[in-house]
């Protein structure tokens, strides 16, 4: 039997259905809201006064210069890899693969284990 996982955002806010992540930063933290149009659109007008006249500035580069890590597939890639092409989705034979991939395999598989 094939199974397919889909992945509904909630809004973070009021809850319902969200359509999109919406990134900001203040005071030096980072933040991520899932957000419905709407409320994605009142959190940017209730920014842009402030935007409008704030300065953009730069992050502070590292001293030492970031080492490239290369790594080997362990020994879940290959079989997330072939279950993602077996259950619909576009994947890569290599580089990363996406993090969105990698939950819906933990659950189909934590789903299949209590099947058995």
């Amino acid at each position: 039997m094939a199974q397919k996982v889909k992945i509904v955002l909630e809004d973070d806010l009021f809850g319902g259905s969200a359509e999109e992540t919406v990134r900001f930063g203040l005071d030096g933290k980072r933040y991520e809201m899932d957000l419905s149009a709407e409320n994605a659109t009142k959190l940017r007008e209730a920014l842009r006064p402030f935007a409008n006249k704030a300065r953009r500035f730069q992050t502070e580069k590292r001293s030492t210069p970031k080492q490239r890590v290369t790594s080997q597939p362990d020994g879940e890639t290959p079989k997330i890899r072939a279950w993602a092409q077996e259950n619909g989705y576009t994947i890569s034979a290599r580089g990363r693969v996406h993090q969105h991939i990698k939950d819906a395999y933990y659950v189909a598989q934590k789903a299949s284990s209590r099947e058995e």
